[in-house]
């Protein structure tokens, strides 16, 4: 009866220990941030600092935005109100 309940423990425990070991865990790598290159992930856009500078280098009004607000030596606010390419994103 102490061999079955020995083997039983050891069973149980090298069980434990597989599991342990052999659980699926999903690493999701993140992005290293320079100053040169910050990241920002909203809903669908996904903007990096790349060293554009000017409205007519922006696709998009958020895209502006972003290099505006993160972005190094922009040329987009010539009124310095805070809202870049005013021009082009009417």
């Amino acid at each position: 009866m102490p061999k079955k309940l020995l083997l039983l423990l050891l069973i149980l425990v090298g069980v434990f220990i597989y599991s342990k070991n052999n659980q699926n865990v999903e690493v999701i790598p993140q992005p290293t941030v320079s100053n040169q290159e910050s990241v920002i992930q909203a809903d669908r856009f996904s903007f990096r600092c790349d060293g554009r500078q000017h409205c007519s280098q922006m696709t998009s009004y958020e895209e502006a935005k972003f290099f505006l607000e993160n972005c190094p030596n922009t040329k987009m606010d010539g009124d310095n109100d805070g809202i870049p390419c005013e021009r082009q994103f009417q």
